[in-house]
């Protein structure tokens, strides 16, 4: 069972808190209580809405990751539904996974967006995508649903839910939030092939490498960036095989970017950029492979070793467009994807629980997702514009206001209210720090910029 759910459907973006507010309160009213309906979570008059219930779970788990039944029905209690934590445990049903998954799925078709941030290396596409995915553990009493990859243990192995997410970082839009199961790979996400703007740049980890997907991009207008795959063959611009570990080897500068073909089948025209790394880290990178390697049970080559020396990516962007340095800088944008499911493991719990049962399990991982889906909406509403932005800190600062959000959201004014306090926090706080050693991403992407404008 695979289910997509994607936000390219509406025309146009929300980026006013007036225009959260109303959002906000239409999902998380309106739209759970028509799911709470469908889904048969409520099949009669209760004060216990699929409103108040969707309510209650997103803004406990969001103030709280490890709340537990009871500081579930203090929010409920609070939200104007008194009601024990043991009342509230028995209504982790199937139905009510299927109305937070609803509602969830709802949520991701709103399209929620900053205005383009003013880098002007950035600003060079036409919005640049980043797509990468997580992978989260579920009760094998779940495998009916979202079916796990297996494994040595028989146990804990059999179910796993895979959230696929791209996001446009010029302007901070989740344009995909894509639920999958464990066992499904990478390539088949609905995002792997969803329509991009011409002239955008799409960056995607290895998992995702695909010729045709890259070369259908490039025919139009997208660019792409990517790693190289060493499994695929590499051709000059005259179609001759290219012999790449001897032409590594004869990298007189520790760099080159050369015009090539690439795979036997697709001869897709682009560039092939090479940058040797330095030692230090090229000892990591072997240690990093060697490990993965015993656990799977194989051992490297003498050609896979050699490849870890060097950063290796192919590339249809143009050099005028994108120089060597400055095309290194853009593929470390790819982390920040990477920074964001951290940050919604670490800060939101997404793949904990305090409990073994496992539709209240589930229950939690949509109600999560759902509660940190709206932490990125206000971030995006109220401090995406600062480039020094911090993730961990923006969200520490919203998550303190979540209660007080639930609480607000019966008025449009008084949520509205909750949110410009927000703005005010975010306007006087949660910054990265700047570093001489080791730049941040945000440093590097401006020092571009200043060398071009020099």
């Amino acid at each position: 069972m695979e289910v997509a759910t994607t936000v390219m459907q509406k025309e146009l973006p929300v980026t006013s808190l007036a225009q959260l507010s109303r959002t906000l309160q239409t999902i998380l009213t309106t739209v759970a209580d028509q799911a709470a309906q469908a889904t048969r979570l409520v099949q009669r008059h209760s004060k216990l809405t699929g409103a108040k219930f969707v309510q209650s779970l997103v803004f406990t788990w969001l103030d709280q990751p490890d709340a537990t039944y009871e500081d579930l029905a203090q929010t409920a209690t609070a939200l104007g539904v008194p009601i024990t934590g043991q009342g509230l445990a028995a209504r982790f049903t199937p139905e009510a996974a299927a109305c937070m998954k609803q509602t969830l799925e709802a949520a991701v078709q709103e399209i929620i967006a900053a205005d383009p941030v003013t880098i002007p290396l950035l600003q060079r596409f036409h919005g640049v995508y980043l797509q990468d995915g997580t992978t989260i553990t579920l009760p094998d009493e779940l495998a009916r649903l979202w079916s796990g990859c297996g494994g040595r243990s028989e146990t804990g192995t059999r179910a796993a839910l895979k959230v696929q997410v791209q996001v446009n970082f010029s302007t901070g839009q989740v344009t995909h939030l894509d639920l999958q199961a464990g066992r499904a790979q990478d390539k088949t996400a609905p995002m792997q092939t969803a329509a991009l703007p011409e002239g955008a740049l799409r960056l995607a980890d290895l998992g995702y490498f695909a010729v045709s997907v890259m070369a259908e991009y490039a025919r139009h207008g997208v660019y792409t960036v990517s790693r190289y795959h060493p499994q695929v063959l590499v051709f000059t611009a005259d179609g001759e095989p290219l012999a790449l570990l001897r032409r590594l080897a004869t990298a007189s500068r520790g760099e080159f970017d050369l015009p090539i073909q690439l795979s036997r089948e697709h001869r897709w025209p682009c560039r092939l950029v090479a940058v040797r790394v330095p030692s230090a880290v090229a000892r990591a990178r072997r240690r990093k492979a060697r490990r993965q390697a015993r656990r799977e049970g194989r051992t490297l080559s003498a050609q896979q070793l050699t490849l870890l020396d060097w950063t290796i990516v192919v590339t249809n962007v143009p050099a005028a467009l994108l120089s060597v340095g400055e095309l290194l800088v853009m593929l470390r944008l790819r982390w920040q994807i990477e920074l964001l499911f951290k940050l919604w493991k670490s800060q939101g719990q997404v793949d904990e629980s305090r409990s073994h049962k496992p539709y209240r399990i589930l229950c939690e991982v949509y109600a999560k997702l759902l509660a940190l889906l709206i932490q990125h909406w206000i971030l995006l509403t109220c401090g995406w514009q600062y480039h020094n932005r911090s993730l961990v800190k923006a969200g520490q600062t919203i998550r303190r206001h979540g209660l007080a959000l639930g609480e607000a959201l019966a008025s449009l004014e008084r949520v509205g209210e909750v949110l410009a306090t927000i703005a005010r926090c975010l306007a006087k706080g949660a910054r990265l720090n700047s570093r001489r050693k080791a730049p941040n991403t945000y440093q590097l992407l401006m020092a571009c910029s200043e060398q071009v404008l020099a």
